[in-house]
């Protein structure tokens, strides 16, 4: 519970304020599951196929390296078409490693991307009422403070937002800053 004070003439009296239960903790990320799976089932199957699918061609790139002929060099010299022999294997992991490197980005790109989409759908009005029905008055209050741009509806983004303040105690941190307001107004 968190200590909080108020004036009453010339004392200081100690106000016991509530706070989120667990209950509401497990129903916001339950909601927020529910609104993320699709996006976050979807985003880890086109991972899985980009790895599934690298993976094969992978090891397509390298045994097309160690298949690859030099023999055409030797006019050059013996001595050169040892060097590229001796280093071809190394060679050809650096195309791996680099298009590794270009895949995984385009997958970060696209996660990135994914998440930022899940963030701004909007929550029904059903869902909305639900919450605002279960959820304990020091919860819809981080709500409400999570929601920022009443001009817009609330959406995953703001649920996220406000599982995230629940567990970091921003219900006692508003509380707290109401009580010093009403001090400072008296």
């Amino acid at each position: 519970m968190t200590d909080a004070y108020a004036f009453c003439g010339k004392q200081l009296m100690k106000i016991e304020s509530p706070q989120p239960t667990r209950a509401d903790a497990a129903l916001l990320r339950n909601t927020v599951l529910k609104l993320t799976a699709p996006g976050r089932v979807a985003t880890v199957a086109v991972i899985v196929l980009a790895a599934l699918l690298w993976w094969w061609l992978l090891h397509r790139v390298i045994r097309f390296g160690q298949e690859l002929d030099y023999s055409g060099l030797e006019a050059l010299g013996p001595q050169v078409l040892g060097f590229v022999q001796q280093y071809n294997p190394f060679f050809w992991w650096g195309v791996v490693a680099i298009c590794t490197l270009i895949i995984a980005y385009f997958l970060y790109g696209f996660v990135d991307a994914t998440n930022q989409r899940i963030r701004a759908k909007r929550v029904d009005a059903d869902i909305v009422a639900l919450l605002a029905s279960r959820l304990s008055a020091p919860a819809l209050q981080v709500l409400r403070w999570s929601w920022q741009n009443r001009r817009e509806p609330i959406t995953v983004g703001v649920l996220q937002q406000t599982r995230h303040e629940l567990a970091s105690g921003r219900a006692s941190k508003i509380a707290l800053a109401e009580q010093h307001a009403a001090l400072l107004d008296i």
